[in-house]
């Protein structure tokens, strides 16, 4: 069972490192054997993305669509071997416009490692 504090602290440095925009930071966090589910996509479970490399070729994603992307009023929740984080993203598009939407991301860790990140966000019309 892995250690709560240690997905805690995970959790802060993941934060602390998208606010960022330090990809190397970020993938510090990740196994070699890892994957990412972003919400959008053509499947059930979104975009995924899988091994180091993919993983890191979709979270840039973020920050290429959303150069000042922040991720505010963070809050996390630890079970066992999942990390929760709920957060408010705001910025701007490439085309100008405003993003403000709450989503969680959801953290499968293994030996203080994140082997899986699904991400969800709110859709706002």
């Amino acid at each position: 069972m892995e250690d709560e504090r240690i997905i805690l602290a995970a959790l802060d440095g993941l934060a602390a490192a998208f606010n960022a925009h330090d990809i190397d930071a970020i993938m510090g966090f990740f196994a070699e054997e890892c994957s990412l589910d972003l919400p959008r996509g053509p499947d059930p479970h979104g975009s995924r993305y899988t091994g180091r490399d993919g993983v890191r070729r979709g979270l840039m994603t973020r920050f290429e669509t959303t150069p000042d992307v922040h991720y505010g009023e963070i809050e996390h929740f630890v079970s066992g071997a999942t990390g929760i984080s709920k957060w408010l993203l705001t910025g701007t598009t490439r085309t100008g416009a405003q993003v403000r939407v709450r989503g969680c991301d959801f953290y499968t860790f293994r030996d203080g490692r994140v082997i899986r990140k699904d991400s969800y966000w709110k859709i706002v019309v």
